[in-house]
């Protein structure tokens, strides 16, 4: 999917911690509005269609080129550590489908739509590149969006095996995703990883660093979008 350059982008976070780390990074851009979403798809793809109503977008165009899906969530082992970066390739909705005696079943399967949604592609893989220029820490590939989040090793393993090379997972990009598709808008999505994906263990969770990562990476943003 191609990016129209614009001055104007969404920025959709779950919650005001996320928020305030993007702004800080940000430094008074003024070419960003960043907005919350709400926690989980549902809540981010009402919320996210919302904005964009309001702002009387159409498909041809109008107040918003671009909107972002940005927060922390959780890494998977062996791919994006805690601290790390992933900048999504594509935006998954991994638990949309249903369970079948022989295992998980995704929409696309089941023969309703798929349940994936295509990134602005070129822009993505320069954010990634302006990153490890940086020396950040970053993996480019597939972003999950799950309304459960994961807590065991057993559905770690499943999820790895099911969508090979996926960094991260989170609870709201598909949902913001699906709002600017229905709108005609370029998505992008990046998640700043605070905890491995498997078994939860809180006192583990390096949220202080996933925040300070997110607000690096939002920091390099601007001269991407102007490049």
């Amino acid at each position: 999917m191609s990016y129209r350059p614009h001055p104007k982008i969404l920025i959709m976070t779950a919650v005001e911690a996320e928020q305030q780390a993007v702004l800080r990074g940000l430094g008074g851009y003024e070419g960003a509005e960043v907005r919350l979403a709400g926690v989980g798809p549902a809540s981010a793809a009402a919320a996210t269609a919302a904005v964009l109503a309001r702002a009387g977008q159409a498909a041809d165009g109008g107040a918003y080129s671009l909107v972002l899906s940005v927060g922390i969530g959780g890494g998977f082992a062996g791919i994006a550590s805690v601290g790390s970066l992933v900048v999504a390739s594509e935006i998954i909705a991994a638990d949309l489908g249903a369970e079948t005696p022989d295992g998980f079943a995704g929409v696309d399967e089941l023969g309703f739509g798929s349940p994936r949604i295509a990134v602005a592609d070129e822009l993505a893989a320069r954010w990634a590149d302006a990153l490890r220029e940086a020396e950040l820490p970053v993996h480019h590939g597939p972003i999950l969006t799950l309304s459960t989040v994961t807590g065991t090793a057993e559905t770690a393993q499943s999820l790895a095996e099911r969508y090979p090379g996926a960094g991260a997972e989170a609870m709201e990009g598909f949902g913001v995703a699906e709002a600017a598709r229905q709108f005609g808008i370029p998505v992008l999505e990046l998640r700043a990883i605070s905890n491995a994906i498997g078994p939860r263990q809180r006192d583990l969770w390096k949220i202080g660093d996933a925040l300070q990562a997110l607000e690096q990476a939002c920091a390099k943003l601007p001269e991407v979008l102007q490049s």
